[in-house]
């Protein structure tokens, strides 16, 4: 197991301050019962950190006729919608909520070549809150081939408050290569076109780069 490139100076930060904070209680305070209880919480918070920028080596799904998951998680929402940002028409929208306890890398869900990549500011709503796709702050990409465009957005939660992401517009990309991080929980919306093959289903846990979402 890798640890993403993304955690490093996290995880650095909370190993010095951990460290800081069992040397100032161990000084401080003549309580060998305090010093290792707080010992045992700071391992397992520390292991913690370090498990949510894992990055689990994996045998990846591919197919120019699938859509493969960006992200981790749970699939919270499927269901016909309004895109106002690049469509503007309806699409079908597949919600994944990602937890802490998930990976956090976002993958490309198809290959092709990426017509928009916009950061907008916003709310820190909770992920699965029906506003959090439209108010909270966001960074959509849209990634077509010939075959389909389809918008992938990443959402911070009330946790989750920085968004990386890696694509240009112009770029060629390919299908589960990396496309982005999101910190401490978040959700990932996939918008397609109507009519699309859905293969998954509500509350069904999903792998990025495994599973298959839709068909084309």
């Amino acid at each position: 197991m890798k640890i993403h490139r993304e955690g490093f100076a996290t995880i650095s930060l909370v190993f010095l301050v951990l460290l800081i904070i069992n040397g100032a209680v161990s000084y401080w305070f003549d309580s060998p019962a305090l010093t290792w209880s707080l010992l045992a919480i700071s391992v397992v918070f520390f292991l913690f950190i370090v498990s949510f920028f894992r990055v689990p080596a994996r045998k990846n799904t591919e197919g120019e006729n699938l859509v493969i998951s960006p992200c981790d998680g749970k699939v919270v929402v499927i269901e016909e919608v309004y895109e106002p940002e690049y469509f503007k028409d309806k699409r079908l929208q597949v919600s994944i909520f990602m937890s802490p306890a998930n990976v956090h890398v976002n993958r490309n869900p198809i290959s092709g070549e990426v017509k928009l990549s916009q950061y907008h500011p916003g709310k820190y709503l909770v992920a699965w809150h029906p506003k959090s796709s439209t108010e909270n702050e966001r960074h959509s990409v849209v990634i077509g081939n010939g075959k389909t465009d389809i918008l992938v957005r990443q959402i911070a939660g009330a946790l989750a408050r920085r968004i990386v992401n890696y694509l240009k517009p112009g770029m060629q990309v390919s299908q589960n290569e990396e496309m982005g991080f999101i910190k401490f929980g978040s959700r990932v919306d996939l918008y397609l076109p109507l009519g699309t093959e859905v293969t998954v289903q509500l509350e069904q846990v999903v792998k990025g780069a495994q599973t298959v979402i839709a068909k084309i």
